[in-house]
């Protein structure tokens, strides 16, 4: 959900060109990235099982607090990349506790729809993967100013829907279970996906490159994403399970 004020490729190519600008010492290797995911991975899974049980309105500051939290975490891991050593497993804690909290009261209602989603994510994840590495598909200028623009239209609509909520209003179709509201999960789950292309392609180009501290600031980029895509599927197939 914070995702979207991050994912904006500029802030990627802004970081990648201020650490090769001050690159010293080792430099960021595939195997340290994946250690850094791996680890930002655990300390998310550990407190969304931290969430996960416990009684929801336990959660109520705590949620409030985290989304707060994880927000503000973002920020400074985007425009200072070299404190994300600190920042990034602060962001995953915060998120982990988010995403436990929403993702049961999600399992209340549609069982089994929390399992649906973590299993799509990463199938999304090795399936994008799999047409980066094979160069079917390519982050272009051309694809990274529609991503771009994508992002921002998406981000305005829910701002529009944040403020319109505080009214009791809301934008009509677009968050109901009918069509138009499925077919806009389907188009933001869609650029979920492309924007993991151009995650996968600033890891490329700052592996062997930029200091190693980039690793983390390379595993956070990716987490950003994922959480989002994850949320946006389960949102996705709430709207089509409540149909049935």
């Amino acid at each position: 959900m914070f995702g979207m004020r991050t994912r904006n490729p500029m802030f990627r190519q802004g970081a990648l060109d201020a650490s090769l600008a001050n690159a010293g010492g080792g430099v960021m290797s595939i195997d340290g990235f994946v250690n850094k995911c791996g680890i930002l991975l655990a300390v998310l899974v550990f407190t969304f099982s931290w969430a996960w049980n416990r009684p929801q309105a336990m959660l109520g500051g705590w949620l409030w607090g985290m989304l707060i939290a994880g927000f503000i975490l973002a920020m400074i891991t985007s425009f200072a990349p070299q404190y994300a050593k600190i920042t990034a497993p602060l962001y995953a804690a915060a998120e982990g506790v988010v995403l436990g909290a929403i993702s049961r009261v999600y399992e209340v209602q549609f069982q089994g729809i929390v399992l649906q989603a973590v299993l799509l994510t990463f199938g999304v994840l090795g399936v994008m993967l799999f047409l980066y590495r094979t160069r079917i598909v390519q982050a272009t200028e051309r694809m990274r100013m529609i991503v771009t623009s994508a992002l921002g239209g998406i981000f305005l609509v829910y701002l529009i829907q944040i403020v319109l909520g505080f009214f009791g209003a809301g934008i009509p179709g677009i968050f109901g279970n009918g069509p138009v509201g499925i077919g806009f999960s389907l188009l933001v789950v869609g650029i979920a996906a492309f924007t993991l292309i151009l995650d996968f392609e600033f890891i490329e180009n700052a592996v062997g490159r930029a200091p190693k501290q980039m690793e983390w600031y390379g595993a956070f980029a990716l987490m950003v994403t994922l959480i989002w895509m994850y949320l946006e599927i389960l949102r996705l197939l709430s709207k089509m399970q409540s149909r049935r």
